[in-house]
């Protein structure tokens, strides 16, 4: 669904591995928190503008065992707002994947520009998708 971009246009990012504490996923952008799980949120920067960043390929089978979350739903979130926090080294001891998907869900085609280059190495903050103007029309 990710890769064949039937969810909308998106990038998939390489979690840091940190040395001390959990791995951190970070609000791609700036606005409400519409959806939140363990694995994955949601974040609607304007009305009509939705998104996803899924923690890993088929995490949800992990049942939130993990994952803390370092948000609540409702919440507005700044870019670069840590969200949830997990272990993408125990997550791959389970035989799970950990790239993560960041999606402009449902996204028209061609309404969304990438912003990163693929390999290029993003730090929390880093602007990835931006919709068009005439999206937001």
């Amino acid at each position: 669904m990710f890769a064949a971009g039937i969810a909308g246009p998106g990038v998939a990012i390489e979690p840091d591995r940190p040395v001390h504490g959990p791995a951190l996923a970070h609000a791609p952008v700036a606005g409400r928190l519409v959806t939140l799980f363990a694995h994955a949120f949601a974040v609607e920067p304007s009305p009509g503008t939705t998104v996803l960043v899924h923690l890993g390929i088929d995490t949800v089978r992990l049942a939130g065992e993990g994952f803390a979350l370092y948000a609540a739903e409702g919440e507005e979130v700044a870019q670069g707002d840590p969200v949830i926090g997990w272990d993408p080294d125990a997550v791959e001891a389970r035989g799970l994947g950990v790239l993560s998907p960041v999606v402009a869900l449902q996204a028209e085609p061609g309404s969304v520009e990438l912003l990163v280059q693929p390999g290029r190495r993003v730090t929390a903050g880093t602007p990835l998708l931006a919709w068009t103007l005439a999206a937001a029309a």
